[in-house]
């Protein structure tokens, strides 16, 4: 998981409601300076790195992000790692659940107060800090509240009476040793349909499965993960963005004013474009804006169109249909790479797929039918093989037009 060079990150100290003491938390800001804020429960291996990322990771999305210190009544300023579980296990076994969420309530107090702090908070937790996630929507004024593959929740279900429909989500891992069948099992049939609740099971994912550099790690799961969670967090929190509007911008950029530096700062710190058919785009500041600059914006022939066909707007993404449309009267480094121009005019329909992180696009997934390109500029001869021209185009503006066309035996099957 990368952290944004843009996030303000900084310690504070927080005061224990029952005036026992002094603990401290991590703060990560996001750029803009100001947002609704998120209180993150640690793992059992305390305030350390991994959770020190995650904040400034959801600073990047938007929100002022603050990581107390929890073990702090047995030990302050733990940071251990997988190598050290027996220590961190000790600590957990010694932990006061009790005070803890106390604790995570003087976080939402002491976060409210801020400067930064604008509009309502949330609760986010993970392993121990998922099921202080859970209790926190039973006991606490947070707003919402994601837990992640939280331990022992199934010990505290009859506390859930007091959720009363605030947004609870459930992040729960199939091959979870720590939740094993039996508390999966009695967690969803307690908490299934209820008001507001959002169970999801993993299948295959194992405890810390969104952990990056865990040895349990699962990349899919974890993305999924993530994608219900903001959507959860911008629900009931924000902040809300107009999406659309900066997709737009960051076309333009590329496509009518092909200005490199401008496209790039519609982008977060680090982001990244992978264009699936033909593996092409750039990971990181340095390599994206290379590709861009070298071999995307000034490299797409001077007629190229994109016609919009559709548009779905999430919470954290957008998904654009469109026709992509141009005469390769020049070598397209990122669509025909080493394919010197044919002259010939191509139609394809495209799909890109838009992640952003904020109000920055975070990364880009673009979908084409390559077999269809190289039919139309005469480099595949498409007689005897399932694959079409510029009539997949037209097709998609026309769904009139014959279906099946390419299947030998549909005659056969009126």
């Amino acid at each position: 998981m990368s952290t944004t060079s843009e996030a303000q990150a900084s310690r504070l100290t927080l005061r224990a409601a029952d005036g026992s003491g002094e603990f401290g938390a991590y703060l990560a800001l996001p750029a803009a300076g100001k947002g609704p804020g998120i209180v993150i429960a640690q793992e059992i291996f305390g305030v350390n790195k991994t959770m020190r990322e995650l904040a400034d990771y959801y600073a990047e999305e938007g929100y002022v992000a603050l990581v107390p210190d929890l073990f702090w009544r047995q030990e302050a300023g733990i940071e251990l790692d997988e190598s050290q579980f027996d220590r961190a296990l000790a600590l957990y076994q010694g932990f006061d659940e009790a005070k803890g969420v106390e604790d995570i309530q003087a976080a939402l107090d002491a976060l409210r107060t801020l400067p930064a702090f604008a509009g309502q908070a949330g609760v986010l937790g993970f392993c121990l800090g998922g099921k202080l996630a859970y209790l926190s929507a039973c006991r606490t004024d947070c707003e919402v509240a994601v837990a992640y593959y939280g331990v022992g929740i199934e010990q505290a279900l009859d506390e859930a009476k007091a959720l009363t429909g605030k947004p609870l989500v459930l992040h729960i891992a199939e091959q979870d040793g720590f939740c094993p069948p039996a508390a999966r099992d009695a967690i969803l049939q307690a908490l299934q349909g209820r008001a507001g609740v959002e169970l999801y099971v993993y299948p295959g994912a194992d405890h810390a499965f969104a952990r990056a550099g865990s040895e349990h790690f699962h990349k899919p799961s974890a993305l999924m993960a993530h994608q219900r969670s903001i959507a959860a967090f911008r629900k009931v929190l924000g902040p809300h963005y107009d999406f659309s509007a900066l997709w737009d911008k960051h076309c333009e950029h590329e496509f009518a004013t092909r200005d490199v530096e401008a496209t790039m700062a519609t982008m977060v710190a680090e982001p990244y474009v992978n264009h699936i058919p033909t593996m092409t785009g750039g990971v990181g500041h340095r390599l994206l804006s290379r590709f861009y600059r070298h071999h995307f914006v000034d490299a797409n022939p001077p007629d190229t169109t994109l016609i919009p066909i559709s548009r779905t707007v999430g919470t954290s993404q957008i998904v654009d249909e469109m026709l992509f449309c141009f005469t390769h009267s020049c070598e397209i480094d990122w669509l025909l790479p080493g394919v010197p121009p044919t002259g010939q005019r191509v139609e394809i329909p495209l799909v890109a797929i838009v992640k952003f992180r904020g109000d920055k696009l975070y990364h880009e997934h673009i979908y084409w039918d390559q077999a269809s390109v190289l039919v139309q500029i005469g480099k595949l001869d498409p007689t005897g093989l399932p694959v079409a021209g510029v009539e997949t185009a037209r097709k998609l503006l026309d769904e009139q037009l014959p279906s099946n066309t390419l299947m030998a035996n549909w005659a056969h099957s009126a």
